[in-house]
C-alpha cells in the first residue's frame, strides 16, 4: 500500500510504498480507505507541536473506508463502510473508562499518533472505534466529521445552551459547529483573522449573522464562545465578550500559553474550559444529528500523494473549510 509517512517532526511527509497490507488482530479491522481528512492536529504533530509519540508514523485520524478483513471477536461486517476518528483505543477499566469519560482514559492511544493512520490507502483500527457512517454522506464529506464534526459537536455540548455563540477561528470544526447551531436556533458570531474578508463571507454563507476580527465588539454579548484558533490571547478577549455566567469553552488539543488577564473578566461566574477528544457517544449522536440537519461540510480534495501540500495550504490558512485526502480514482483533485 502507499502511505505518507512523517519520518521526523519538522520535515516534510515522504511517500512510502508498503510490501505488504497491515493485518486486523483480535478486536480489530482491517480497512480500505477511500478519504482522509486533514486536521490541524496532524499539522500540531508534523510541525512539532505535540510531542513525538511514536516515530515514523503514518498521520491522519479522519478516516473514512470498508472492512476488508475482521479480527477474532468483531462483530463488524466484512462491507460495512466505517469512519476511524481520533481516539483510537482505550482501557476499558480506568476510572475515567468505567465513569463514562472514556475520552479522559489514562491509557488512551490515539490515531495517526500512537498508531498509524489514515494518510494511507490501508489502515488497522480498533473495531470499537470504527463508526458505521450514515448513507446520506459519501466517503469526502463525511470525513471531517470524524473529528472537526465531532470535537465541534463535543464543545458546543460544553457551551451550555447559548442563545448567542461566537466562533473564534472559522476553519474546519467551526463552519460545521455553526451549521449545527444555526439548526438548533442560535444566533452564531464569527471571529476570524483581522481584516480576514475573505473567511469572513464564508461564516455568513455558513450562517452566521455577523462575522468580523478576533479583537473587534459583536453586536451583542455572547452567552458563551468556542476557541478552534490555538491563539492563546483570544481567551481573554472571549472573556471579554461573554457576558455574566456565560462560558468559553477551548476546543483545541494544542494553544499557545493565555497571557495575564485581570479578575474582572472572568468575575460573574464565567467559566473557561477546555475539550479533550471524544467518546463513543459522541460519534453516535452527531452522525445521526448530521444526516438528519443534513450537514454539509464545504471540503478542498487532494490526491494521497499531495498530502504535504494539503499541510501546507492549512498551515497558510488558503482554503475555506475542509481539506481532504481522496485515494485516487482517476478524478481530478486540487
Amino acid at each position: 500500500m502507499r502511505a505518507m509517512v512523517l519520518e521526523a517532526q519538522g520535515r516534510p511527509l515522504v511517500l512510502h510504498d508498503a510490501a505488504s497490507d497491515p493485518v486486523a488482530g483480535p478486536g480489530q479491522v482491517a480497512i480500505r480507505i477511500s478519504a482522509t481528512g486533514v486536521c490541524r492536529t496532524d499539522l500540531h504533530i508534523v510541525d512539532g507541536e505535540l510531542p513525538p509519540e511514536k516515530m515514523p508514523v503514518i498521520p491522519g485520524h479522519q478516516i473514512v473506508g470498508v472492512v476488508e478483513t475482521v479480527g477474532e471477536g468483531v462483530e463488524l461486517a466484512l462491507g460495512a463502510r466505517v469512519g476511524v476518528p481520533w481516539l483510537a483505543w482505550t482501557c476499558g477499566v480506568c476510572r475515567a473508562c468505567t465513569s463514562g469519560r472514556e475520552n479522559l482514559c489514562e491509557r488512551a492511544r490515539f490515531t495517526g499518533y500512537h498508531v498509524d493512520g489514515g494518510f494511507a490507502e490501508r489502515c488497522v483500527a480498533d473495531a470499537r472505534y470504527a463508526f458505521p457512517l450514515p448513507a446520506e454522506l459519501d466517503d469526502v464529506h463525511a470525513a471531517p466529521l470524524l473529528c472537526a464534526g465531532l470535537i465541534g459537536h463535543r464543545a458546543l455540548r460544553m457551551a451550555g445552551d447559548p442563545r448567542v455563540l461566537g466562533l473564534y477561528g472559522f476553519g474546519a470544526a467551526a463552519h460545521l459547529v455553526a451549521q449545527v447551531a444555526v439548526w438548533e436556533g442560535r444566533t452564531v458570531f464569527a471571529f476570524t483573522r483581522d481584516g480576514d474578508a475573505r473567511s469572513q463571507t464564508f461564516a455568513r454563507s455558513m450562517g452566521a449573522a455577523w462575522a468580523g476580527g478576533a479583537g473587534e465588539i459583536p453586536p451583542e454579548p455572547l452567552d458563551a464562545a468556542i476557541l478552534f484558533a490555538p491563539v492563546g490571547e483570544h481567551v481573554p478577549l472571549a472573556l471579554a465578550a461573554v457576558r455574566t455566567g456565560g462560558t468559553v469553552v477551548c476546543a483545541g488539543i494544542h494553544m499557545t500559553d493565555i497571557p495575564a488577564f485581570p479578575y474582572r473578566l472572568l468575575w460573574g461566574e464565567r467559566s473557561v474550559r477546555s475539550v479533550t477528544s471524544l467518546t463513543r457517544r459522541d460519534g453516535v449522536e452527531l452522525l445521526a444529528l448530521a444526516a438528519r440537519i443534513p450537514l454539509r461540510p464545504h471540503v478542498v480534495e487532494y490526491r494521497l500523494e499531495r498530502a504535504n501540500d494539503a499541510l501546507f495550504d492549512l498551515r497558510r490558512g488558503l482554503f475555506d473549510g475542509a481539506a481532504v485526502l481522496r485515494m485516487s480514482d482517476g478524478r481530478e483533485e486540487r
